[in-house]
């Protein structure tokens, strides 16, 4: 059974420290439903308390304020600094479970990298746990605005689906993080979600190393694999000159390096 891991600042909560020292926390945005589908699977913490005696306390009493019955088995709260693998492999090794079956959400690229190492799968965002834990990927996306529709319809298709926006660009242009899933809702909603490339590869923040580029290489090289044997089982692509059929929604092409690359296909209403 899968083991999911939860940051907390800037990822489960916000924390606010009051005049008095106490701490906080308030729940981000969609955090709770998300905890809410995940309630059979088991969850833990990785988190940084902040220095000082009694940090981890503070931070232990204000978890438990705020997500009540939520993160039950303390064997699985890891409290501690994110900079290395060390953090990551302890709380691997409190589950009982291989590493593989074991998932850390974090907003920060530099520890989902460790986390990696650690060899647990990773996720940006709560809202792409269980796309994380059923080893589906998540892409980087442009989402054009047409006519008729603005950014509160967007805001609306985009809770309701495994999609996070990160930066609004104008009034018809979004950058965003989204599954297959997640953009086939956008686009059901009348948006046009273009992918672009896979989250946590070489062009990420974290790949600072020859060798860690060379490892987020061929894991980019293997999701991609993954998702287009998938999509051709599913007679959902097909590669690049070949006929369209009405179930067609991708498009794939072979690179002269070798790599696949994949085109979603605009259908415009």
């Amino acid at each position: 059974m899968p083991v999911i891991f939860f940051d907390i600042g800037a990822t489960l909560a916000d924390a606010h420290v009051g005049p008095d020292g106490s701490l906080a926390l308030r729940p981000r945005p969609r955090v709770m439903a998300v905890l809410d589908t995940l309630r059979e699977v088991r969850k833990g913490i990785v988190s940084d308390p902040g220095p000082g005696d009694g940090a981890a306390a503070r931070a232990a009493a204000a978890l438990r304020a705020a997500f009540p019955g939520r993160f039950t088995d303390e064997s699985l709260v890891h409290w501690g600094a994110k900079d290395s693998r060390g953090i990551f492999d302890r709380a691997v090794g409190s589950t009982g479970a291989a590493a593989g079956d074991c998932v850390f959400v974090g907003e920060d690229a530099r520890e989902r990298a460790f986390a990696r190492e650690a060899g647990m799968r990773t996720a940006a965002d709560p809202v792409f746990a269980v796309a994380a834990m059923e080893d589906r990927p998540v892409f980087r996306t442009r989402i054009e605005l047409p006519d008729g529709l603005g950014l509160p319809e967007l805001t609306t298709a985009v809770n309701e689906s495994e999609a996070v926006v990160v930066e609004t660009v104008s009034e018809r242009l979004v950058l965003a993080l989204v599954t297959t899933r997640g953009a086939e809702a956008l686009e059901r909603a009348g948006f046009t979600a273009d992918l672009r490339g896979l989250l946590d590869t070489a062009n990420s923040e974290e790949g600072s190393d020859n060798g860690e580029r060379g490892r987020s290489d061929d894991a980019e090289r293997r999701a991609t694999e993954k998702f287009v044997s998938d999509l051709l089982a599913r007679g959902e692509a097909v590669y690049e000159g070949e006929e369209l059929t009405p179930g067609t929604t991708h498009v794939v092409k072979r690179e002269d390096d070798g790599r696949l690359t994949v085109r979603r296909l605009r259908f415009f209403r």
